[in-house]
């Protein structure tokens, strides 16, 4: 025991404090040798940022560069990526964890930077980040156009090239930005060109990356979860409908 916790560079004061709360060592043991490892042999899953034990027995959670889940055993001989589901729940505990990992405090939003788009009495909140050419945002925005009572805060978010940015600039110095945007998005009708103080379409680009948001449409709520990718009507009313 003592011969493997100097291989793996334990040092000796840890080992005995560990051994009087009870064994805490072992875990500790498994996590360095897991992390030592997959160092040497896939320096390219790195950072590791967290090791967890999953609720199978042998299988640890590894929480790569932020957001990446990947699955170990004990010694780091083994890498799977995939969905670790639970069936007697019948719960994706993947799914779960990444949604946890990745969700956005909504009271942190710069909304100062958002168009501010209302409908009805507004009492319901969603954020929304978006580039003016993604196919799949214009097909969401035709379903979220349906949904009242909303104030729905829409962040520019042009990461598909320089007409991109050029539309959202447009849109962003419109006389009616909301109208701009539903015009261009709804309508198919071009926005047009004006100029004024784009600074904040850069800071949207920056909090994106800062909070690794990859694409558009993403959908951000108000308990914080995360939502990738264009969803229909029927799913925006249920996780409205889930919100505090």
């Amino acid at each position: 025991m003592i011969t493997s916790l100097r291989h793996l560079n334990i040092p000796s004061a840890f080992f005995w404090s560990a051994l009087l709360t009870g064994g805490a060592v072992f875990a500790q043991g498994e996590e360095v040798l897991i992390r030592k490892n997959l160092k040497e042999r896939m320096p390219h899953i790195q950072p590791i940022d967290e090791v967890r034990r999953t609720p199978m027995a042998g299988l640890f959670e590894l929480r790569v560069d932020g957001t990446e889940i990947y699955y170990t055993d004990a010694s780091g001989s083994y890498l799977l990526q995939g969905q670790l589901i639970d069936t007697k729940t019948q719960r994706n505990l993947t799914d779960e964890r990444v949604q946890k990992i990745t969700a956005i405090d909504f009271k942190t939003l710069p909304v100062k930077d958002a168009i501010t788009i209302v409908r009805g009495n507004g009492e319901r909140k969603l954020a929304v980040f978006e580039d003016p050419n993604c196919g799949y945002c214009k097909r969401f925005e035709r379903d979220l156009a349906k949904a009242d009572n909303i104030t729905v805060y829409l962040f520019l978010y042009p990461i598909l090239g320089k007409d991109s940015v050029e539309k959202s600039k447009s849109i962003w110095c419109a006389k009616e930005p909301a109208k701009s945007w539903q015009d261009w998005m709804v309508r198919d009708q071009t926005p047009v060109s004006a100029a004024c103080d784009t600074a904040a379409l850069k800071r949207n680009t920056e909090f994106g990356q800062k909070m690794k948001i990859t694409g558009t449409p993403t959908l951000i709520f108000t308990d914080g979860t995360r939502v990738p990718g264009a969803i229909d009507l029927a799913q925006i009313e249920k996780m409205l409908a889930k919100q505090p």
